[in-house]
């Protein structure tokens, strides 16, 4: 039977729907007469979901002058949206742990997904785009569809990276294969966990950003950081080479050459620490 990205998706049994305590907070957050004790409250009762968050606050990823010690104070500087996209960033990494090594290096994978978030981070920061963590959120999620791949249907994934090994690039292997690309597994599992629909079409065309309207520049920030993110070669999600730049696309962020340098410098400066934070 041939497969298809949401039946691969929807009939995996290694990849389930991310934890409650996601949802809870998030309805409570999208709810007008929910208040920062109640938000707080639900996710304090997490308490490796709460030290993960404090952390994260504490850290230069922030660089707040003094020491956030709850999660009421972290609300209150760091704000709902951006909190949500932080448990959402943790909560997803925190997935796939005890992962096999034989099927896939996690600590690459989230290297790499960690790099290419920063960079996205940054670049949206510098286009002042409404919550930032947001694009930090897609570079973590960039290429998990190819998570569903190698869990999934292994055999299949090994005869990808056989096509690749002989040239080209990894996901035009994967649909010599499959008939699709990580980004459409990556999209239809994005949909399934019932993600913001940005989100989900920024994943699906990270590699071919075309995408016209609101999702544009969201797709164009997160296939600028995942060019970074490779260029610098920070963990890696099995493709080895940089892919092409979409010439349009650096047309239309506008973004000035010299920013390039500013990029890398500051995700290798972050890169240590939140790696640390999001994988520990």
């Amino acid at each position: 039977m041939a497969l298809d990205p949401k039946s691969l998706v929807n009939d995996s049994t290694k990849i389930g729907t991310l934890p409650q305590v996601f949802y809870e907070i998030n309805e409570a957050i999208e709810d007008p007469e929910a208040s920062f004790s109640r938000i707080a409250t639900i996710i304090s009762a997490d308490g490796a979901l709460s030290a993960r968050l404090l952390k994260i606050v504490n850290s230069s990823f922030y660089a707040f002058t003094s020491k956030v010690e709850t999660i009421t104070h972290a609300i209150t500087i760091v704000g709902l949206a951006q909190l949500r996209e932080l448990v959402l960033a943790t909560t997803v990494i925190s997935q796939f742990k005890g992962v096999s090594k034989d099927v896939v290096d996690m600590q690459a994978f989230w290297g790499h997904s960690i790099a290419c978030g920063l960079a996205a981070r940054i670049i949206a920061i510098y286009k002042r785009e409404h919550n930032a963590e947001r694009f930090y959120v897609m570079g973590i999620l960039h290429d998990i569809g190819r998570l569903v791949f190698l869990l999934n249907v292994p055999d299949e994934m090994k005869k990808a990276f056989a096509i690749y090994e002989k040239g080209g690039l990894l996901h035009e292997a994967e649909k010599e294969i499959f008939g699709f690309d990580h980004t459409e597994t990556g999209h239809a599992l994005v949909q399934k966990w019932q993600l913001h629909e940005t989100m989900a079409e920024a994943v699906l065309s990270h590699h071919n950003p075309s995408v016209e309207g609101d999702e544009s520049t969201s797709a164009g920030i997160l296939h600028l950081a995942d060019i970074v993110s490779h260029a610098l070669q920070l963990g890696g999600s099995g493709e080895r080479f940089v892919p092409p730049l979409d010439e349009k696309v650096w047309k239309e962020l506008g973004l000035p050459v010299t920013l390039l340098s500013s990029i890398i410098t500051q995700v290798d400066r972050q890169y240590e620490e939140a790696v640390q934070m999001f994988q520990s």
